[in-house]
């Protein structure tokens, strides 16, 4: 075979790969557009119905995009229940669940994953299987007996202590073993070495644990029998009612409640995807 030939092969076999590498990167976009549009489309239902005026919602047959826009829906859903104080009590609930539950989990995964005590295994996926357990089918032990607080504390536990000793493991223990060397306690390591490299993981299992307690509904409406202690999702079922349904105030409101979820993990971001991909790389 001549020069000429190879080259040509050559050049062959490149625009062919960069074909396939185009045809494949069309593809993927195509893909991820079309995943993007399922994720959308419910909020963009929510909202085209968040601002349809009532009779848009009860005409036969309903249409999808409102006829006339009623912007004062988002308003309104405050004059229609305390939808601010249900807010601030979901703020509480979910604010207070996330720093007990790091509080308690940040120790004990510590010790988790730095201790190869007996029955250690048995001893995580005991943690993991309560992990299985529904809040649901617990509800009668529990009714009256502790705080929404602490079940919503006690149910997010398991995952919280799981998550953090698979993130303290892939800290060096040479790190620690260096100050120990140093004359460093065992705690101040803990408190000055080991526990700003977890930052990261301590991030994205809180903002777990808040987004767990802020969407939390069966136990709240079970534990939380007073509207003063109700959080959002129990005071938005008011809305849902015997003969009639407020569907634009039921839309209009959980909206107003994803904007602070929305803002939480703007804010975080660069640490939630670092506690994300925590482990990935040895």
């Amino acid at each position: 075979m001549t020069t000429t030939n190879v080259n040509k092969s050559r050049k062959k076999t490149k625009t062919t790969s960069r074909r396939r590498s185009r045809k494949k990167s069309i593809l993927l976009s195509v893909t991820g557009i079309f995943v993007g549009f399922l994720f959308i489309f419910p909020y963009v239902t929510m909202l085209s119905t968040a601002l349809k005026p009532k009779s848009d919602i009860t005409d036969i047959p309903p249409s999808y995009l409102p006829k006339s826009y009623e912007w004062i829906n988002f308003i309104k859903v405050f004059q229609e229940l305390p939808f601010g104080m249900y807010i601030r009590n979901t703020l509480v609930i979910s604010i207070a669940t996330m720093i007990i539950g790091i509080i308690v989990a940040v120790p004990a995964a510590y010790y988790v994953a730095r201790n190869n005590f007996r029955f250690r295994m048995p001893f995580l996926l005991l943690v993991l299987i309560t992990q299985m357990f529904s809040p649901t089918s617990l509800l009668i032990g529990i009714y009256r007996e502790l705080s929404l607080i602490l079940v919503n504390v006690s149910f997010n536990l398991a995952f919280s202590v799981w998550i953090l000793s698979s993130f303290f493991k892939t800290i060096p223990v040479e790190i620690e073993e260096a100050a120990y060397i140093d004359g460093a306690s065992r705690f101040q390591t803990f408190r000055k070495i080991s526990l700003p490299l977890a930052v990261p993981g301590i991030v994205t299992t809180a903002i777990f644990t808040f987004i767990a307690a802020w969407n939390e509904y069966v136990v709240a409406y079970t534990l939380a029998s007073s509207p003063e202690k109700q959080p959002f999702s129990v005071g938005l079922s008011l809305l849902i009612g015997y003969y009639e349904i407020k569907w634009n105030y039921l839309f209009a409101g959980s909206l107003l409640a994803i904007i602070p979820i929305i803002i939480l993990f703007i804010s975080i971001e660069k640490y939630l995807v670092g506690g994300l991909t925590a482990g990935s790389v040895k």
